[in-house]
């Protein structure tokens, strides 16, 4: 596995990375065309990315090696992340590993997860709430602050360097 931190991602990178959105994420948050994904991530500011390629698979192939990915962006004055694992690589550590480096660079993390188990992804199995792996990872869950609307019910993360 190779970890590369990187300013800007290359447009396959961000094909791979939709495509990845798509098939992990809950129905309601998938990006319906293709040049979504591109608007999202013009809409974040400071951006740094951490992208975890698989080097044994396609022959070193970009697009196709790319099993996750991590973003810190600024947002209201605050550090705030995205991070997606392609399901082929989920329980091995990947996750971990993307926050880990992150820490390294950053003194706190925000994030918006899904507390609850009803949405569904694409393939129609249950998208399960990451609230564990969370909290493994010594985020602090702030159970007072909600994201609430059509596409998403979340609850806000905080992770603060000691």
């Amino acid at each position: 596995m190779t970890l590369t931190k990187i300013e800007y991602l290359t447009e396959k990178q961000k094909i791979k990375i939709s495509e990845i959105w798509n098939t992990e994420y809950p129905v309601s948050l998938r990006f319906s065309e293709e040049n979504n994904f591109e608007k999202y991530l013009s809409k974040l500011q400071n951006c740094v990315h951490y992208v975890l390629n698989d080097d044994f698979e396609d022959n070193f192939n970009d697009e196709n090696s790319l099993v996750g990915w991590l973003c810190v962006f600024t947002r209201e004055n605050e550090r705030w992340f995205a991070m997606l694992v392609n399901s082929n690589y989920q329980k091995q550590g990947i996750g971990k590993l993307l926050l880990d480096n992150a820490k390294k660079d950053e003194s706190e993390l925000n994030g918006w997860i899904i507390d609850n188990n009803e949405s569904k992804k694409e393939n129609n199995m249950p998208y399960l709430s990451p609230i564990s792996f969370y909290l493994k990872n010594n985020f602090e869950i702030l159970t007072n602050i909600r994201l609430e609307n059509e596409q998403i019910s979340a609850v806000k993360i905080l992770w603060t360097k000691n």
